[in-house]
């Protein structure tokens, strides 16, 4: 068939590295839920990312990944700290 002229149907522009989107949904969802889990793996997955991306794009969303990451095991310390403080959780069972 012939072409007139039109862009190619693939497109080879840059696209975001997975590994900086999955680091980045880690650390954001680490804020609310197991951030214990969630916060070094989203440090693991923007540092292995920030390392790949040399042609893809994502050098944003994996440093912000990793600070994430760092912010989500910085709330797990200071709620351990918290809660070693208060004397933890006690049942009271009658007077």
């Amino acid at each position: 068939m012939a072409s007139y002229g039109g862009q190619p149907a693939t497109r080879s522009g840059s696209r975001t590295n997975g590994l900086a989107i999955a680091g980045l949904v880690c650390g954001i969802v680490g804020f609310f839920f197991l951030n214990v889990v969630l916060g070094p793996l989203a440090i693991i997955f923007g540092m292995v990312a920030n390392r790949q991306s040399g042609a893809k794009g994502g050098h944003g969303m994996a440093k912000a990944a990793v600070v994430l990451g760092i912010v989500d095991l910085v709330i797990f310390a200071i709620l351990m700290i918290v809660a070693a403080n208060n004397g933890g959780f006690h049942w009271y069972v009658g007077s």
